[in-house]
């Protein structure tokens, strides 16, 4: 078996100064070695990333999208300029571009970001929309509440799950109706029209669920209870039924305390 001993180091150097058909692979397991948290704790990177990512404006966009991600993989709080360079990229003209700059910005852990993404939630691109709601749920502050609400009503489901989730991060049970339907495999099953490789470990009809589950568990909400013993119980996924077991955990020991 094969094994790549590259740095963080290393792969900025091939993102500079490697070949068309290189730099995005290089972004791309770049991304990858950020979710590492020893190597995502190393604030050294943080001024290499940034200017990476300004120098990639013209390059192939998945540079850009690739190097959002290992920026907002980064140990928080982001650096002003890191902010502002992700900032700016909330107009490129690809629209994953600005999709992982979102994504970026929620991850910053300033809570003045909010103000900036709160007008992208008014576009017609539920990719965007989806997006936001996730990012401002993130976001420390309350600034983003009023947003956030409004987003429950969103036409696209994917936007109302976020947005329920996004409230109960911030300790609010607006969203119980729309989490208690997360909890309803039918509904959820009704809804999620993604097909899936047969040979993928993917489910995303489970995974709709479990962000459910886990959001239940967090607030506490004694009216969800009865939903999430059942999955316990009876769901056919293994794993929603470990989430639920662990959610009853975590809500029995709140309940102590």
């Amino acid at each position: 078996m094969l094994t790549d001993d590259r740095t963080p180091q290393d792969y900025l150097a091939e993102i500079r100064a490697g070949g068309t058909n290189r730099r995005w692979p290089a972004a791309y397991e770049l991304s990858r070695l950020m979710s590492d948290p020893k190597v995502r704790a190393d604030r050294t990177l943080t001024p290499a990333l940034v200017a990476a990512y300004d120098a990639a404006k013209e390059d192939d966009p998945r540079v850009r999208r690739y190097l959002a991600l290992a920026i907002g993989r980064l140990d928080p709080p982001l650096p002003a300029n890191a902010v502002a360079s992700l900032t700016e990229a909330l107009h490129d003209p690809d629209s994953e571009a600005r999709i992982t700059a979102i994504w970026a910005l929620g991850s910053s852990g300033d809570p003045s970001v909010a103000t900036t993404l709160q007008p992208l939630f008014q576009t017609d691109d539920a990719g965007i929309r989806k997006m936001v709601v996730y990012a401002l749920g993130a976001l420390p502050g309350d600034a983003q509440v009023v947003t956030l609400r409004t987003a429950l009503a969103d036409s696209a489901p994917d936007v109302r799950w976020n947005a329920a989730v996004a409230l109960a991060r911030h300790d609010s049970r607006e969203g119980v109706p729309i989490l208690r339907q997360m909890l309803d495999r039918s509904y959820v099953e009704q809804t999620v029209k993604r097909d899936v490789a047969q040979n993928q470990d993917i489910d995303p009809v489970a995974d709709v669920m479990i962000s459910g589950v886990r959001a239940a568990a967090a607030l506490r909400d004694p009216s969800l209870r009865p939903s999430i013993q059942t999955l316990s119980q009876q769901d056919r996924s293994m794993k929603v039924r470990q989430a639920a077991l662990e959610a009853l955990k975590d809500m029995e020991a709140a309940a102590l305390n």
